[in-house]
């Protein structure tokens, strides 16, 4: 199943469209989005997941896949991704109890396909 890629493809055209009208608050967010996930004190994969996390406890089914793809990416393991969303669970309950779930989907289709 490839439910994440699938949604990011269907995003990709939106945000292009969106970014085109509003340039430079696209370019801001773009800049603030590397900056945030730049190594710093907390490595790269600790921010990718903590974004993930919030995204999960935001219920943001595009954040979701996008930061579980960074997570992948920049090295998290699947146990870093679970305790994560352990947390999500205690801090947001029954919604994290469904978005978690999916998170970790998310995170396992991009591991795959890494």
């Amino acid at each position: 199943m490839e439910h994440n890629h699938e949604l990011q493809a269907t995003l990709r055209p939106q945000v292009a469209a969106l970014r085109e009208l509003i340039p430079d608050v696209w370019s801001g967010f773009a800049q603030l989005h590397q900056s945030a996930l730049a190594s710093g004190e907390l490595d790269s994969a600790t921010k990718e997941l903590i974004a993930l996390a919030i995204s999960v406890v935001e219920g943001c089914d595009g954040c979701i896949a996008s930061h579980a793809r960074g997570a992948a990416r920049r090295g998290a393991t699947r146990q870093q991704v679970a305790e994560a969303l352990g947390v999500t669970l205690l801090m947001d309950g029954g919604p994290a109890s469904v978005y978690g779930p999916r998170a970790l989907a998310a995170f396992d289709e991009f591991t795959e396909a890494t």
